[in-house]
């Protein structure tokens, strides 16, 4: 057995049994491998872009990793952005990185690299095998550190020699440990500070936002009095009726700022202080109130459920909680796009138990509120702000979760960034409806360039321009393999969107916005 089939055979020991792949030279062996250890699924992604989207989505929604397969450095290069957001996602993820073989490296053939440092930029393990003999123990290591709360980016970079030598044999999988339970002393502060009158918000992120955690937020929140959010973007919510409703802080940070003004305690959850996207002149980089306190209930690697159900046993909260009707269903609306119109319309389509994965950048902005009375479902987004991630976080969700829908939201300037993923869902016949919103212009970036204070002009203008020449998104996809066509007009969405609810496969709708 050499060292790329002992990595094989470790990895489905220790759960590994799916594998996001883009492989060259330098893996060769351990796509050999892959031929004599039956059980992994190998899913060919077109870039690694797609490679550790996918791997995302699926980490997000399976609860643990997959592996993806790259070539050596400037592989890894080309996937860093979506690992940059699993990493903000918490999500667990085993990279796999060929290379050099060791005696070949010191006469820096093309593609050497210092794949080490790339790696190490969204990873928060590293290791490099140094003789056939590790590959199989190092494997379980880098499962065992993927799944080690939060979760975690494991990247393990494999030698070509590593790999075609004699390994070790078939590794043990290794304990995960337990999260930590936050200390009773801690809980003890946190429930003092939400009977001492003060305004309080608890600002929940990561495991907080599953549906057990949100029951238990709003035991405390009924019992305190204190307000419930969660930031702007979400690696995954429990969602819809029957489902505890908690809003984002809006993106904008005037918007931002306006929210949370008035708050004298900000209690985290799991998460980060409520922290703007980016500088601005002029404006905080903190949006909490300068004068309000804010403490730690959880940190992310922390037991934060757990965390949130004593608190609310220590104040005295019932353990039912009464859900109110939260108004009345949402309806299919009619005429031209318009982002109330459609997220009223979007809601009121999704199906049951449905995963709703979103890069919708400015279409998507007023998508929460109307979906809080939609069909219960997941909702993923985009964590780490590196676009292009629907696509492929969508793959990847739908290789997790065979037996859900999984609905896609798609801004169309960052939709070009991972259009491989589509020719994926083709391949394995995946079950996603693709939405993309064709406005033809990098509508965000016209609002940064007056948000940073600059004058647009005549370049800035031609740079976010996406209609010369305008992206037809129905032939890209069919180029792809993915049945497609085009809505002008609510109804005409709403009429592709119930029939691609009652197919099985990939689709896509191009929602052209006018004007």
């Amino acid at each position: 057995m050499n060292g790329a089939e002992s990595l094989a055979r470790t990895l489905l020991a220790s759960g590994v049994d799916t594998c996001f792949a883009n492989p060259g030279t330098s893996e060769m062996h351990f796509v050999a491998a892959l031929d004599q250890v039956p059980g992994m699924r190998c899913v060919l992604g077109l870039a690694e872009t797609v490679v550790t989207g996918c791997a995302d989505g699926y980490g997000r929604m399976a609860a643990k990793p997959a592996a993806t397969l790259m070539h050596c450095g400037p592989g890894l290069a080309n996937g860093l952005a979506n690992l940059h957001n699993a990493r903000r996602a918490f999500t667990p993820v085993v990279n796999v990185v060929g290379d050099h073989a060791t005696y070949h490296r010191p006469f820096d053939a093309p593609l050497t690299a210092d794949t080490e440092a790339l790696a190490r930029t969204v990873s928060q393990w590293v290791r490099t095998s140094a003789t056939s003999l590790r590959v199989g123990p190092d494997g379980a290591a880098a499962v065992q550190a993927a799944l080690s709360a939060p979760g975690q980016v494991a990247s393990l970079i494999l030698p070509a020699d590593t790999a075609w030598g004699e390994g070790s044999g078939v590794a043990s999988a290794l304990p995960v440990p337990e999260r930590s339970l936050v200390a009773p002393d801690v809980l003890a502060r946190i429930a003092r500070l939400l009977r001492n009158g003060a305004r309080s918000l608890i600002f929940l992120s990561n495991q907080a936002l599953s549906e057990r955690g949100l029951l238990a937020a709003r035991r405390v929140a009924d019992a305190s009095g204190a307000d419930l959010l969660t930031n702007t973007q979400i690696p995954r919510m429990a969602r819809g009726r029957g489902r505890v409703p908690v809003d984002r802080l809006p993106y904008p940070v005037d918007s931002a700022v306006k929210v949370l003004a008035g708050y004298q305690q900000v209690l985290l959850v799991a998460s980060k202080p409520p922290t703007a996207f980016f500088a601005y002149p002029g404006k905080p980089s903190l949006l909490s109130p300068v004068d309000a306190l804010v403490d730690v209930l959880a940190r992310p690697e922390q037991d934060a459920v757990a965390a949130l159900e004593a608190l609310a046993d220590e104040l005295g909260a019932p353990r039912q909680v009464v859900l109110g009707s939260g108004g009345g269903l949402p309806e299919v609306r009619a005429g031209r796009f318009d982002p109330v119109a459609f997220a009223q319309t979007l809601a009121a389509l999704l199906p049951e138990e449905c995963v709703v994965v979103e890069d919708a950048v400015t279409s998507g902005r007023a998508l929460f509120p109307p979906s809080f009375q939609a069909a219960p479902h997941d909702w993923l987004q985009i964590t780490g702000g590196a676009i292009g991630h629907g696509f492929p976080c969508a793959t990847g969700a739908a290789v997790a979760c065979p037996g859900r829908k999984v609905v896609c939201l798609q801004a169309d300037g960052a939709g070009m960034y991972a259009l491989p993923a589509l020719w994926t869902q083709a391949r394995e016949q995946l079950d996603v409806i693709n939405v993309v919103f064709a406005n033809r212009i990098y509508k965000i970036l016209q609002g940064e360039l007056l948000n940073v204070g600059a004058t647009p002009g005549p370049t800035s203008t031609a740079l976010f321009d996406l209609a010369r020449p305008a992206l037809d998104w129905v032939k890209i996809a069919q180029g792809h393999g993915v049945e497609a066509a085009q809505a002008r007009t609510l109804e005409q969405f709403a009429d592709l969107f119930r029939a691609a609810c009652k197919r099985r496969g990939p689709f896509l709708i191009e929602f052209l916005i006018e004007g």
